[in-house]
């Protein structure tokens, strides 16, 4: 948590500052009450003796006899004769009604002023606590983004949304009513002790026998419920990620009658996190009746103390009653001192998890002195191979190739022969694990990150679409988008035929992830958004599978005449999307196994067979 804290701005600093210095004047009002407290059981009871003089403590009767024939005056004037008992009487000849008005007065202020205090302490704690979470947000937020995709499988996305979101609000939360609590606490303890001691040793031994019982079962429960803590965030993260599973997955669960599998599911996540939840909940109940029984154990104590003192002549009631209300006041800061430790264990582990991911070093940064690009529209590999983390094979090897500007590239190979890990590395999504990957002449690794990517336009294999317009998902990220542009975009992509038949036309909007149109048009709008950005290089990951063979034939001749200088890398299953590259890599188990135009490659057995298995021979100009 302290690292966090670092991002305490200058404001917020003198804000705590503040908060300090209005919680040492709280805490001096609320002690001064309790001195005006003990003053108006004082005057009451002095008023008391003032109109029943008999009642006063061992000379009484005297003290009436001479109120009968001189008055409190001429007590007043003979007072000497009392001894230590001077001040007392004099306290009794002068008690009025007043004394309880100014008594009652000076607690009322006191009690507005700490409520006013209370309320600006409350205020800045709220400013400081949401700085501090927007900044913590933000620095969290930026730093996902770094990440390359090596980092996010690290973290998992559900764990990354549970950090960004629940984490947060957990820190929040308790830094909240830490800044209104943490100072108060100690001040009020130590304020409190030594104003008991100054007054009675007795009492004073009371007080620490009580809060020694305090600290003891507070620091039992802390033991046994912090591990749970640290579970439950874990929980969180996995109750999110079935969340999460079911709500993207709604369509293949009800294709497939499996509601009742993925209930089970959820189920068994959150049965586990709500027992989890129920231990630490109940471990934290039973401090409340124990805090409770405290108090009212201290209260008692200082009454049977305070009756033998007061018979001793050692002190009076009205300090009993007084430091009866400092003893409520120290276990009452003991009692916000337990939400405190209800509250942190979890921000802690929350701070942690967040921490984690802020000191992450992403495994893709910009070079420290990146170079500028040689050549233009080329794409190059060098003996790359390349391994996921923690994966013991290669997941392709040994891969040469070198296109250049203007031409056009096809990749094609059975399921999980490589392609999309290869056409990943052009971008840096990952890096290779051997070789060199060169755009435009110089190795990716040299290059800053923005500038290549500026330079290549990618649609990957599963095409997203963002909750907004068509117009805003073909123009993505331009914040002033060009409608010609849109138009010209989506009418390359094939997208305007479809788009001409809805009302809203561009201003259609797009629901989650796409789930509203189809995945041919979906796949086209994601083109059609590549398009946009008039990349140099385009690669297209397998980005025409749900496309008809009409709509891809068009496609693929609208982006040839779309610009002839644009470097081309298609990644596909079919081989009439890729019969036309001029060049055609063909991989298996993720080594190129052919390479070369489409005729020449019908003898590679591998090639062959999946053109076979596509077209008939007479197609392919096969003969016997």
């Amino acid at each position: 948590m302290l690292k966090l804290y670092r991002k305490l701005s200058k404001i917020d600093i003198l804000f705590v500052i503040l908060i300090l210095g209005l919680t040492v004047l709280q805490v001096y009002c609320t002690m001064t009450l309790v001195d005006y407290v003990g003053g108006i059981v004082k005057a009451i009871t002095y008023i008391n003796y003032h109109n029943n003089p008999e009642s006063i403590p061992m000379f009484g009767d005297q003290v009436k006899a001479l109120v009968d024939n001189i008055g409190w005056e001429g007590i007043k004037a003979s007072a000497d004769m009392y001894g230590e008992a001077k001040d007392l009487v004099i306290s009794i000849a002068d008690a009025s009604q007043g004394d309880i008005w100014f008594n009652g007065g000076m607690m009322l202020i006191l009690a507005a002023s700490t409520m006013v205090i209370q309320a600006i302490i409350a205020i800045f704690a709220s400013i400081v606590a949401a700085d501090l979470s927007t900044k913590i947000r933000k620095d969290l937020y930026t730093k996902i983004n770094e990440f390359s995709l090596e980092e996010i499988d690290k973290f998992q996305t559900a764990s990354l949304v549970t950090r960004t979101t629940n984490d947060i609000q957990h820190i929040q939360f308790a830094n909240l009513l830490t800044m209104r609590m943490i100072f108060q606490v100690p001040v009020t303890i130590v304020w409190a002790i030594l104003k008991i001691q100054a007054t009675s040793f007795e009492l004073t031994m009371s007080t620490v026998v009580a809060i020694l019982a305090l600290i003891v079962v507070i620091g039992f429960l802390m033991i046994f419920a912090l591990p749970k803590f640290k579970i439950m965030q874990k929980l969180t993260d996995n109750l999110n990620g079935v969340t999460r599973d079911n709500l993207i997955g709604i369509r293949i669960i009800r294709a497939y009658n499996a509601e009742d599998y993925q209930e089970n599911k959820f189920e068994k996540a959150n049965t586990t996190f709500t027992k989890t939840q129920l231990f630490t909940g109940r471990a934290m109940t039973i401090l409340s009746p124990f805090i409770m029984l405290v108090m009212n154990a201290l209260s008692l104590a200082m009454y049977i103390i305070g009756a033998k003192l007061i018979n001793k002549g050692d002190i009076n009631y009205s300090t009993v009653t007084a430091f009866v209300m400092l003893g409520t006041q120290l276990v009452m800061s003991f009692l916000m001192l337990m939400m405190l430790f209800i509250l942190w264990p979890r921000a802690l582990v929350a701070a942690n998890r967040i921490n984690e991911v802020l000191e992450t070093k992403p495994s893709i940064t910009n070079p420290k002195n990146p170079k500028d690009f040689i050549d233009q529209g080329t794409v190059e590999f060098k003996n790359v191979s390349f391994k996921y983390p923690n994966g013991e094979d290669y997941v392709i090897e040994n891969i040469n190739f070198k296109i250049n500007k203007g031409e056009t590239l096809a990749i094609i190979g059975a399921t999980s022969s490589g392609k999309t890990s290869l056409v990943n590395l052009i971008s840096r999504l990952y890096d290779a694990t051997d070789g060199e990957v060169l755009v435009d002449g110089v190795n990716v690794k040299e290059l800053d990150i923005k500038n290549l990517r500026s330079k290549i336009g990618f649609v990957p294999q599963k095409g997203f679409l963002f909750n907004g317009t068509i117009k805003d998902n073909i123009a993505f990220s331009d914040q002033e988008p060009n409608m010609e542009l849109v138009e010209y975009s989506a009418k390359i992509a094939c997208c305007d035929e479809f788009i001409d038949n809805l009302d809203e036309k561009y201003e259609y909007k797009i629901s989650e992830s796409g789930k509203n149109v189809s995945g041919g048009q979906r796949q086209r709008l994601c083109i059609a958004r590549c398009v946009y950005l008039k990349p140099e290089i385009y690669v297209f990951d397998d980005s025409f599978s749900a496309l008809d063979y009409k709509t891809d034939k068009k496609l693929r001749s609208n982006l040839n005449e779309l610009d002839s200088s644009s470097t081309k890398i298609i990644v596909a299953q079919r081989i009439g999307t890729i019969m036309d590259a001029d060049k055609i890599i063909v991989l298996d188990n993720g080594k190129i196994v052919g390479m070369g135009k489409h005729k020449e490659l019908l003898d590679n057995p591998v090639y062959r067979e999946i053109a076979l298995s596509q077209l008939s021979r007479e197609e392919l100009g096969l003969h016997e």
